[in-house]
């Protein structure tokens, strides 16, 4: 399982998204399993990653908390979860995004 972190410079919930992954890897039985964090500097690079805000996490290569319709944006991204909109998915949300990719296994 591929794990890619996607964030704009200097992003406020970039911390709150690796500390819920590595506690959701934990949980899920992948605390073997790592992470990348790669920094979208510009628009552009947003429109070529379709990258929706920051923090952006792929799995796989897919976004599993994809918002249909969401345009492209250098801007900070909001979850919804179920404790209300947060900066970062929920641990609950990730777990779920793990074990249904580590089911899968398959790539996007």
């Amino acid at each position: 399982m591929e794990i890619e972190v996607l964030v704009m410079p200097d992003c406020p919930h970039q911390q709150l998204a690796a500390e819920q992954l590595l506690q959701a890897l934990g949980e899920t039985g992948l605390s073997t399993t790592g992470f990348t964090t790669r920094v979208i500097a510009d628009q552009a690079e947003a429109e070529r990653t379709a990258f929706t805000g920051s923090p952006t996490i792929l799995i796989d290569g897919r976004d599993p908390f994809a918002e249909p319709g969401a345009a492209p944006s250098l801007s900070c991204r909001i979850y919804r979860t179920p404790d209300g909109p947060a900066g970062a998915p929920g641990l609950d949300q990730l777990r779920q995004a793990l074990r249904a990719a580590a089911d899968t296994g398959t790539r996007a």
